[in-house]
């Protein structure tokens, strides 16, 4: 028998926390939970890289149980040692195995939905592209790979979001309670954008322009944060291509298309 292909990655500081996703897991089962549903089979998601506590596959499997109780969630670990700590955790629809970003799955099975967060943060730039494109060549039809970064409490998190054509859109999620500005998130912009947000740089345009529009709407702030960041973001979508509307809005997330600020000379 031909050897078991070795993951293709490397082991990150493995640094987690319960809940600490749970912004990107709103949104996989909210705008995005037409992907699970209309999956023929039951659909697989995968936790890639989920660290040195499989807390955050398990948390994923509950929120999307609600969504498609037949789902299936793999968590996929390079360093072995997490991935037997997950073992015994596993129930049905709940799996932990070893792999990378080729996503190893049984039987040809796709990936409706991959997510990995903090684990490209610690890559160099240049090697996203190619990260990016084994995961999308993995994935299913309606697929969507989200490559995000947050705090180490999840209170500020950002995600881009990439099908099997490529990256769609950049989200950014936020707190709201104690936040100074939109662009706090800066320091938690996915690899790709992270050291673009430099003058000249659409991401940093569009930053600058939120945090504007977020100044000129503090009069709202007697309503509440939530009023606020709802009256900028209204501004900002007379100028930028936003994906989403108040609904998501008020849950201090905030939608672009790639196109609009993906890094120049891409």
């Amino acid at each position: 028998m031909p050897p078991r292909q070795r993951p293709v990655g490397t082991v990150t500081r493995g640094t987690t926390n319960p809940n600490r996703l749970r912004r990107c897991d709103r949104w996989i089962a909210g705008p995005q939970a037409w992907r699970l549903r209309r999956s023929p089979t039951p659909p697989v998601v995968v936790d890639l890289g989920y660290g040195a506590s499989p807390i955050t596959a398990v948390e994923l499997h509950d929120r999307l149980r609600q969504v498609r109780a037949d789902v299936r969630v793999v968590g996929i670990e390079i360093e072995p040692a997490r991935v037997a700590a997950g073992k015994p955790l596993e129930r049905d629809g709940l799996t932990f195995r070893l792999g990378g970003f080729e996503v190893p799955l049984d039987d040809g099975e796709r990936p409706t939905v991959v997510r990995a967060f903090n684990v490209l943060r610690q890559y160099a730039e240049d090697e996203v592209p190619a990260a990016w494109a084994l995961v999308q060549e993995r994935l299913a039809p309606d697929g969507l790979l989200v490559d995000g970064t947050c705090d180490e409490i999840g209170r500020r998190a950002s995600w881009v979001a990439v099908d099997k054509a490529g990256p769609v859109s950049l989200t950014i999620s936020l707190r709201m309670g104690g936040l100074g500005r939109p662009s706090d998130v800066a320091e938690r912009l996915p690899k790709s954008l992270i050291h673009r947000n430099v003058r000249g740089e659409p991401v940093h345009a569009f930053l600058a322009d939120l945090d504007r529009a977020w100044a000129r709407s503090a009069p709202q702030s007697s309503w509440g944060a939530r009023q606020r960041f709802l009256a900028a973001a209204t501004e900002v979508r007379e100028r930028w291509p936003l994906l989403d509307g108040p609904s998501r809005w008020r849950l201090g997330e905030l939608t672009v298309d790639w196109t609009a600020v993906a890094p120049l000379g891409r």
